[in-house]
């Protein structure tokens, strides 16, 4: 598994203002997702939404993934 195929199938689930993907070993990955789709729901609801996104692939090919999701305003005042 690489980190660009789990960049490829979040975005293609969950528009993105900002993602990134860090891995190298090819099974633990730390992910970090910034999206409108954020807004208005707990981290909680936001860290499913993206485990929904990649599927069986949760299941089968990623055997961890550390994820830091970001509303696009919090984002914004963080990389200021």
């Amino acid at each position: 598994m690489s980190p660009k195929k789990i960049k490829d199938t979040i975005s293609a689930n969950i528009i993105c203002d900002f993602i990134e993907i860090k891995g190298d070993d090819g099974t633990h990955f730390e992910a970090i997702i910034v999206s409108k789709e954020f807004e208005n729901i707990s981290v909680l609801k936001q860290h499913q939404l993206v485990y929904s996104s990649l599927g069986e692939m949760m299941q089968e090919d990623i055997h961890a993934l550390s994820i830091k999701t970001y509303k696009v305003k919090e984002w914004n005042q963080i990389i200021k």
